[in-house]
């Protein structure tokens, strides 16, 4: 899509920019609702900005074919939670480098459309975007996950998802009814009640695979793109990382090792956000939920596009796996 002229002026009049001197489309947003792209301007001590330009009437198709007004609805309480955590977390955030993202430098919201102005990560040394992941990648990416569910344990998702992940079933009744797998839909709300009632409850980001991470050229990781985020059980951002970036013929061993470098940065940062909670506790309670964690989301998987590459012998493997933990008498 186009950016119409009146959003470049408007942008520039929030900025207080001399001028908007080109942009570079990055993406259009999913669905058609509106559109990623980077802005240069002249006048400001940064060269560019990110802008996600947020258009609101109802689009007429779907990847998938899921065009409901129930998806659309999710869809724009997206964008709502998206811009809360911008104007109400994200600058607060940023003074902590252990896992950084953009700060928010302006919201313009209208009756259908919304501005989101931010940070360009590109400028604080944040330069590359990764379509495959070296060893090295997934465990920055591990890193910055463990760094923000130790500083977001326990806060209230005030304005944000009560439950995080675009997956989560209570937002998802369509998909569930779509599964074909009975065991699994049958086990659904099981699941779903294992993760919540988790002893430990952080804010998730909600869609924590590969391309939401941008790097810097020494390995270092920065998260974008905060529509999901809720509160939840970490194994849930786990899991979207690694579905992203599996070929899921991995050794067990290895992924033994994400999941123990994941728990070492979590406990680098309980001990610095939050002395008083006992790493080894939350790692005794979150562990086991890995299996469930996976369980959760090809009961989304499966009933959204069921050919899809993330259902796989090594997915249905944990997902029987917490099926049969959770209904151990």
């Amino acid at each position: 899509m186009s950016i119409p002229p009146n959003i470049l002026t408007r942008i520039t009049h929030a900025l207080g920019a001399t001028s908007l001197d080109h942009i570079e489309k990055i993406q259009p947003l999913w669905g058609g609702y509106g559109q990623l792209f980077r802005a240069y301007v002249t006048g400001k001590p940064y060269p560019s900005v990110i802008v996600k330009y947020i258009c609101f009437p109802q689009p007429e198709s779907h990847p998938k074919g899921w065009n409901t007004p129930l998806s659309h609805q999710r869809k724009l309480r997206s964008y709502q939670v998206e811009v809360n955590w911008y104007q109400h977390y994200a600058n607060a955030h940023a003074e902590h480098s252990m896992c950084p993202l953009p700060r928010c430098i302006h919201v313009d919201q209208q009756a259908d459309e919304t501005l989101l102005i931010l940070q360009d990560l590109y400028n604080i040394g944040f330069t590359q975007v990764r379509k495959t992941a070296t060893p090295a990648t997934v465990r920055e990416c591990l890193t910055w996950l463990g760094h923000f569910h130790a500083k977001y344990m326990h806060v209230e998702p005030n304005g944000l998802w009560p439950i995080g992940t675009y997956w989560h079933l209570g937002t998802r009744p369509d998909e569930l009814a779509a599964l074909p797998d009975s065991p699994l839909k049958s086990a659904a709300h099981l699941i779903d009640q294992a993760l919540r009632q988790s002893k430990y409850q952080t804010l998730v980001h909600g869609d924590a695979k590969l391309a939401n991470f941008c790097f810097s050229p020494d390995d270092r990781a920065a998260a974008v793109d905060f529509q999901y985020i809720g509160q939840g059980c970490g194994m849930k951002d786990v899991i979207m990382l690694l579905s992203s970036v599996l070929n899921y013929r991995e050794p067990e061993a290895l992924i033994n090792d994400h999941l123990n470098h994941y728990f070492a940065a979590l406990t680098q940062g309980l001990i610095a956000f939050h002395p008083q909670i006992n790493p080894l506790d939350v790692q005794q309670q979150w562990r086991p939920l890995y299996c469930v964690a996976w369980a959760d989301f090809q009961r989304f998987v499966k009933g959204w596009s069921v050919e899809h590459c993330k259902i796989n012998p090594y997915t249905e493997s944990l997902t029987e796996q917490a099926i049969k933990q959770l209904t151990m008498v």
